[in-house]
């Protein structure tokens, strides 16, 4: 009994040790490392490629879809200016369908290199409405309210957005940012002539000099420093502001300078609807001085001021005309020569070679971040 016993257990160690010879190469196997990448950069993007894709295209390549806008990246990382422009005949009549090569543009006198152009008719849109609700806005006040809150229903599209800020003696936001039309129009009814006092001090107006001698009434420069520093400097893409007002301006802690600041370095375009009630300054014995500044304040931003006076047709045709402008716009785009982020302010001129009328903002800041 003993001996089979050993020759079994001298079998099963045999067999044992077979089956660790035939296992050994599979163990082997999977204890062995995949190999290393040549180079464990190339798992990450190349920052410096990606910043470049813009320029890859040559002139004479078509483009179509996304390959025409800029990259989110170009945008931030590389000094490039862009403009939102409209484009007229001689009759004021909107010019569609012109390209890059239609075009030349400069920075300070300098001619500049245009890197992308497109047509823009759908990109999303950022609005900010402004109502004057001052005292000498009585008669007209009702006429802005209805005939704003057709435009909005008008122009707002789904990716598109509003806000409304009410001044007088104070400057309120009366809607933030939204795409629901119904609200906007709500904001715009509720607004009410307010002639009383106010705090003095206005939330995000930054500073500056705070008026000691003439009083508190129509904070106009005020308003739209808000509406460009606080509320679309933070946007991205098209921006405009609309203000419905006499343009008169009384007690605000800036002035038309730094407003116009303001509205730039928002990259906004300003649009002045001009509803003056010459009749309540006649009454008043006072005289109007609203529309130089008003006048100022669009052709340095690329807007326009229309002069509707407390006409019902000729405000709905101003609304009219302004959509047809937010969705002619063509945008062009260059990386400027002079590299220096000085803060400095750098005129821009875009030139048509038919000779057609150009719509677009006097210059930008450098060093202020784009969108």
């Amino acid at each position: 009994m003993l001996k089979i016993a050993a020759v079994r257990l001298q079998i099963a160690v045999t067999i044992l040790a077979c089956l660790c010879l035939m296992l050994a190469p599979c163990f082997a196997q999977q204890a062995t490392p995949p190999p290393k990448a040549d180079n464990a950069s190339t798992a990450k993007p190349d920052a410096q490629a990606v910043q470049s894709q813009p320029d890859q295209t040559q002139p004479g390549q078509s483009q179509t879809g996304d390959d025409q806008k800029p990259r989110e990246t170009l945008k931030v990382n590389v000094n490039v200016v862009q403009l939102f422009f409209n484009v007229k005949d001689k009759k004021g009549v909107l010019i569609p369908n012109l390209n890059k090569d239609d075009f030349s543009i400069a920075e300070d006198g300098r001619p500049q290199t245009i890197k992308y152009f497109t047509a823009e008719s759908n990109l999303p849109l950022t609005l900010g409405i402004l109502i004057d609700s001052s005292g000498s806005q009585q008669r007209v006040l009702d006429m802005e309210k209805e005939v704003g809150g057709a435009f909005l229903k008008q122009i707002l599209r789904n990716n598109d957005e509003a806000f409304v800020i009410g001044f007088d003696v104070d400057v309120d936001l009366l809607q933030d940012f939204t795409n629901d039309v119904h609200r906007l129009q709500a904001a715009l009814n509720k607004t009410k002539i307010n002639i009383g006092g106010g705090n003095l001090g206005i939330p995000g107006a930054g500073g500056g000099h705070i008026p000691t001698s003439n009083p508190r009434g129509t904070l106009l420069y005020d308003a739209v420093y808000l509406s460009g520093h606080d509320m679309l400097a933070k946007e991205t893409g098209r921006k405009a502001m609309i203000l419905l007002t006499d343009g008169e301006d009384q007690g605000s802690q800036l002035n038309i300078k730094g407003a116009i600041e303001a509205a730039q370095k928002s990259d906004s375009i300003v649009y002045v609807l001009l509803c003056a009630d010459r009749g309540f300054y006649g009454s008043a014995g006072m005289g109007y001085s609203g529309e130089g500044e008003m006048r100022k304040l669009t052709e340095q931003t690329g807007g326009r001021l229309i002069n509707v006076g407390n006409n019902f047709q000729k405000l709905r045709d101003a609304f009219d005309q302004i959509a047809a402008e937010l969705r002619s716009q063509y945008n062009i785009g260059y990386t400027p020569d002079n590299t220096k982020l000085d803060g400095s302010y750098r005129k821009l001129e875009i030139k048509s070679k038919q000779n057609y009328k150009i719509q677009a903002r006097a210059g930008y800041y450098a060093g202020h971040t784009q969108d």
